[in-house]
């Protein structure tokens, strides 16, 4: 029966076989609509007697489940550790890679360490801003510019675009080595790039227009995505104004070999110091680097930036927090650079790995053929996206598992065993929680009616002791909630079937 004022708490007293509805109290006055469970079962305990109240626990327990189901897929956090965190805009800068050449796999931990990132200070609360920084400006596409000049193929760009960008670099790179006039023409062409020549232009345009559809590819796979594709190449123009800002501030000093530099140097030595100018006066990638900080503070307002690449550009990102709080700009120390170690030994069946396809490809198959030599997978209608979703997760888990900053031997085996602390070990976990809780989620109201008759039968107490302990449910039900929320913060895609 429903619960419709003092009337039907006079009749619970006098009923052992009735049903509760939470609403109907709330709606009714019966208990305190503040969500405080304490509450709530103390308000009922006063009218209907300590006996009662058992069934009120299910009932209301019924609803903290359903509640937690609800909300199973949601991020955030709710605890009052997080009560003086400040929030605001946080802009993240991750991936990374450059242009006119297929994702390399080096770039994979900056891809998911910066998703990581991205989603952790989403939980919290904070506006986040995912910016893809490509590197699609400077010397080397001077050099593949005039590669391809040479070398190039419309016909089979179009056919396999990153694929032919690549060999032509290769090549290039190759007869750079032993003549000066390949040397010449490179640093030509980039001077003709950097002067908007409309022919150059317009080849570079296909080159990164090209790039950024075949990432995307790759970046979905992931599940990652960007609010922002910028790159170096938005900021060549603003790269000379920070220039002539920095000659402006006195900052700016010019050496023998006419390339102009920032002294960093606490004495004014000369001891440190930044080139941000090549004697031809083309601007450089810290120069570019400064132009993107200054244009990101004045459209986002950002309240931190964080940039992640690997840690040997440490000295390099020291360098640009240096230079803007020189030319005034306090807020660069709310600039922080994440950085990460290497991967060593990252191989596939092929050799030595390139390319980041290649390494998802491989996860892919041999999870697939681990899955169908095991005996307790289920039968599933698509298999491959779920070896897949697996596999990354593997790789996921292994890079974050140490410190960052630290490298380490990568190890197929190792990555992709089903105990342990790895990601597919994590997936089944997710898994085997979430299905026992769906279960037995769905048989416990008739359970709980078979119990309460079986103690009408014989009057004992144990039928619905041990029921009772059956409430672990709700054990069950937080780790599952936190396992999905905690693997969609580290970048993982729970699945639904193992």
């Amino acid at each position: 029966m429903f619960l419709n004022g003092s009337s039907d708490i006079v009749h619970l007293r006098q009923s052992p076989d009735f049903r509760l509805s939470v609403n109907t109290l709330l709606r009714n006055g019966i208990l305190p609509t503040n969500g405080d469970l304490q509450a709530q079962t103390e308000a009922l305990a006063s009218q209907v007697g300590p006996i009662k109240v058992y069934t009120f626990v299910f009932v209301l327990f019924q609803k903290v489940l359903e509640q937690l189901c609800q909300e199973r897929h949601k991020f955030g956090v709710k605890s009052e550790l997080f009560d003086g965190l400040k929030k605001g805009t946080t802009v993240v800068e991750f991936s990374s890679p450059n242009i006119a050449k297929k994702f390399h796999a080096g770039h994979l931990r900056s891809t998911i360490i910066g998703n990581f990132i991205a989603n952790l200070k989403e939980s919290l609360g904070n506006n986040v801003i995912r910016v893809n920084y490509l590197g699609d400006w400077g010397m080397q596409f001077g050099l593949l510019g005039a590669g391809f000049q040479l070398f190039g193929c419309q016909e089979k760009l179009k056919k396999n675009p990153l694929q032919h960008l690549f060999d032509v670099y290769v090549q290039v790179n190759k007869e750079a080595e032993n003549n000066e006039v390949i040397g010449q023409a490179a640093r030509e062409f980039f001077r003709r790039l950097e002067q908007q020549e409309h022919q150059a232009l317009l080849l570079w345009k296909q080159f990164r227009e090209i790039t950024v559809e075949e990432y995307q590819q790759v970046y979905k796979r992931l599940g990652v995505h960007f609010d922002i594709y910028s790159g170096e190449s938005f900021h060549q123009q603003q790269a000379q104004e920070v220039v002539q800002q920095l000659q402006r501030r006195g900052l700016l000093k010019t050496t023998e070999k006419g390339t102009g530099v920032v002294d960093l140097s606490s004495a004014g030595d000369m001891s440190s110091y930044s080139t941000v100018l090549r004697s031809d006066g083309t601007s450089l990638y810290i120069t570019r680097d400064l132009a993107a900080a200054l244009d990101r503070k004045e459209r986002y307002n950002f309240d931190e930036m964080i940039y992640v690449t690997d840690k040997s550009q440490g000295i390099h990102f020291q360098q640009l927090f240096q230079i803007l709080l020189a030319m005034g700009h306090s807020w660069a120390e709310r600039c922080q650079h994440v950085p990460f170690g290497l991967v060593q030994g990252m191989k596939t069946r092929l050799g030595e790995v390139v390319f980041l396809e290649d390494v998802l490809d491989e996860a892919r198959a041999r999870m697939l053929r681990n899955m169908s030599q095991s005996k307790t997978t289920k039968e599933m209608v698509y298999p491959e996206d779920t070896a897949e979703k697996v596999g990354i997760s593997a790789l996921i888990v292994q890079d974050f598992k140490g410190p960052l900053g630290s490298d380490y031997k990568f190890d197929w085996d190792r990555i992709l065993q089903a105990q342990g602390d790895t990601g597919v070990f994590l997936q089944y976990t997710h898994h085997s929680s979430f299905h026992k809780l769906q279960d037995k989620l769905n048989n416990i109201e008739r359970h709980y009616d078979e119990v309460l008759y079986q103690s009408v039968q014989d009057l004992q107490p144990k039928h619905l002791v041990n029921f009772l302990m059956t409430l672990r449910l709700r054990l069950f039900s937080g780790v599952c909630t936190v396992l999905a929320n905690g693997m969609k913060i580290l970048g993982i895609t729970p699945v639904e079937k193992m």
